[in-house]
């Protein structure tokens, strides 16, 4: 029998909550430690469509990277449609944890993810965590790194596309510019581009980013590349469940199948 505390351990030993940017709302958001766990869910967004699949399924857990209660809430009630989503998740006893910033930021996490994808090389945080980092062991937020053989701007993008699995991406910057240092920050992480003009990136790799922001990164002639945030972080909760059951073989772990990305391209 495998209870949910356990599972809770693994996944702060997996992405530590110490990882987590100080606004963020990550660890066990619904649950009881002590409930039996038999079958898990992995998703993106714990939306309405997704909890009704997770019941239909009949888990016990829905681990979803974008965390649910994320501001203070003072009432719990079926007048929003969070507020039924939850309590219809409550009512059959189904927890959730969220490891958000944590997993982007973890050893084997979103961000390190996408680099290995990417083929870096040299890896290191954008951002370092000086209260958890050593001088073995460098972590902290976002990543960059150098691409094997320098590309242009035009190939990088391809390539990213290849490996996102998406037809089309949003960009600024000049496609025949040669790229060789990249930094990647997923989801919406354009506070990053300084942090990546620092280390001498030529490119930021994320996930959306704001007109304003798309300014900024021209000004620093600093390329971005946005391929969406569906596109850099869906493919990690995939991952996460892959993780979980090779970790807990007697669970059921299965990544939603019902999530979908709400951003279309016409």
């Amino acid at each position: 029998m495998i209870r949910l505390q356990e599972v809770v351990s693994f996944l702060r030993e997996f992405a530590p909550p110490e990882l987590a940017e100080d606004w963020d709302n990550v660890g066990l958001l619904i649950g009881d430690p002590v409930d039996e766990i038999r079958s898990i869910l992995t998703c993106l967004t714990l939306t309405p469509n997704v909890a009704d699949e997770a019941i239909a399924r009949g888990v016990q857990l829905i681990v979803t990277h974008h965390p649910v209660l994320f501001r203070p809430v003072q009432r719990l009630t079926a007048e929003t449609s969070e507020g039924r989503m939850l309590l219809s998740l409550i009512r059959v006893g189904i927890s959730v944890y969220s490891p958000h910033t944590s997993y982007d930021s973890a050893a084997d996490g979103i961000n390190a993810q996408l680099a290995r994808l990417l083929e870096l090389q040299d890896t290191q945080p954008l951002r370092p965590n000086a209260a958890i980092a050593s001088d073995f062991s460098p972590i902290g937020s976002g990543r960059f790194g150098t691409l094997p053989h320098t590309t242009s701007l035009r190939d990088l993008i391809e390539r990213i596309k290849l490996g996102l699995g998406v037809s089309t991406v949003q960009f600024v910057g000049d496609l025949d510019r040669p790229i060789k240092k990249l930094g990647i920050a997923c989801g919406a992480a354009a506070e990053f581009l300084r942090d990546a003009a620092q280390h001498g990136c030529e490119a930021l790799l994320t996930g959306e980013a704001r007109f304003h922001s798309c300014l900024e990164a021209e000004a620093a002639n600093i390329a971005l590349i946005l391929p969406g945030h569906f596109a850099t972080e869906r493919p990690a909760m995939e991952q996460l469940a892959n993780v979980l059951h090779s970790r807990f073989a007697e669970l059921i772990v299965q990544a939603s199948q019902t999530e979908y990305d709400p951003v279309k391209f016409a």
